[in-house]
């Protein structure tokens, strides 16, 4: 008999199929009524589906008696309740390694587009104004002085890239890395003070949120930019849109935001801004890599074997 899993949100098409060919699957946004419907299906549930950002919180795992494993298709988990997980016994995996290249490459990707002001030419093109009226004129990005705030598998990908840029690289974590020849400034204000550029990598949680404040965008400077791959909550997101529109901050590249799909509306007009719908790891290859991953960890763990990718 399948395992009984609850599907929270959408995933790929090719993912539900195969989804479907390995479990009984229940699709928790086609509910009409949650609550009614968790109440029916909760029971039989052994597995929980879900993404990085929608995770699984206490009161959904607290409907299920009989979870056993968080399948995140992601690597952020910050979004679940790893302490009920820990005390109930029930596992919890991700997808680490295989996005890793695709948002490092993001990162880049904003960077550049940021910097070398690639979307506002291109809507300038678009609008007929070449040979009309000029166009400011962007920021080098070779050689520039790169801060990464967090320097985990993608923090260190990112840094990989800038190299070939020429950048002076130094970095912010909560422990000095070994095996790398970055400088680290421990404290984020100072590295946010030392940056051309400043990039986000780290990891979502408690521990992060907030801590790109006011004070730290204003040591970026109106001559800084700023980019976030990493996680919307890590921002002071409302002290960040003043900084931006009264200049303080120079620009931003941004591929996550606090109330996703909701983005401020003030960011939509400025010129000074590159916006993204959470799509770092959106390439169809890396994409199918991580559901291949989240059906070894389930099939690891209902055939009695550690999930290849568990955090808990």
């Amino acid at each position: 008999m399948k395992p009984d899993v609850l599907l929270v949100g959408t995933m790929m098409p090719a993912l539900e199929a195969r989804l479907d060919e390995a479990f009984t699957v229940h699709r928790l946004a086609q509910a009409k009524n949650r609550e009614a419907f968790l109440a029916e299906v909760g029971p039989r549930v052994r597995g929980i589906v879900t993404g990085g950002v929608t995770g699984a919180s206490r009161s959904l795992m607290e409907a299920l008696p009989a979870l056993e494993i968080v399948a995140v298709n992601g690597i952020g988990t910050d979004a679940v309740d790893l302490d009920y997980a820990r005390v109930h016994g029930i596992r919890v995996t991700t997808t680490p390694d295989v996005l890793t290249d695709d948002v490092a490459d993001m990162a880049m990707a904003l960077l550049l587009a940021t910097a070398r002001q690639i979307c506002w030419g291109d809507r300038y093109v678009r609008a007929g104004l070449w040979g009309r009226q000029g166009l400011p004129l962007g920021r080098k990005v070779s050689g520039s002085k790169l801060g990464i705030l967090g320097l985990g598998r993608i923090g260190r990908a990112i840094a990989h890239r800038a190299e070939g840029f020429g950048m002076e690289i130094a970095y912010t974590d909560v422990a000095e890395i070994s095996g790398v020849s970055y400088r680290r400034i421990p404290a984020l204000i100072d590295l946010a003070g030392w940056a051309d550029i400043l990039v986000i990598a780290a990891s979502g949680g408690l521990q992060s949120h907030g801590i790109v404040n006011a004070t730290v965008l204003d040591a970026i400077g109106p001559q800084g930019m700023l980019v976030n791959v990493a996680r919307g909550s890590i921002i002071d997101e409302a002290a960040l849109v003043a900084a931006l529109l009264e200049k303080r901050l120079g620009a931003a590249g941004l591929d996550v935001f606090v109330d996703e799909p909701q983005v401020p509306e003030a960011l939509w007009g400025l010129d000074h801004v590159v916006l993204q719908p959470h799509r770092a790891s959106a390439t169809l290859e890396t994409r199918i890599a991580m559901g291949d991953l989240v059906l070894s960890n389930l099939a690891a763990h209902f055939a009695g074997r550690q999930p290849p990718t568990a955090v808990v």
